[in-house]
């Protein structure tokens, strides 16, 4: 297996919520869990989980329309997304080159 390979990252819907936050700043728990079709629940461990890893921040705010939550992904997130996307097109790559006979 590629070393930058991250069996963490590769879970459907962590890597969904991570690349979804990779060209943005902080981003609104709704958004989030809108873009990636989930619940709150469902969301909400999968952000800890990511959150207890260092690769996202979450920031809890509240206001006169009440409480919010945004997401950021850190700089150690964005470093293992972008090595675990290495990863995934060096396998894709020799699955091409096994596939044509290269």
């Amino acid at each position: 297996m590629d070393p930058d390979f991250d069996e963490f990252l590769h879970v459907p819907a962590r890597l969904s919520i991570v690349a979804l936050l990779a060209p943005a700043d902080w981003v609104e728990f709704g958004f989030v869990r809108d873009a990636v079709d989930t619940s709150d629940s469902a969301l909400s461990k999968q952000i800890a989980a990511l959150a207890d890893a260092g690769y996202v921040e979450v920031r809890k705010t509240r206001n006169r329309t009440g409480r919010h939550t945004h997401l950021l992904l850190t700089p150690h997130g964005r470093q293992a997304l972008q090595r675990h996307a290495s990863a995934l097109e060096r396998i894709v790559a020799a699955a091409r080159v096994t596939a044509t006979g290269d």
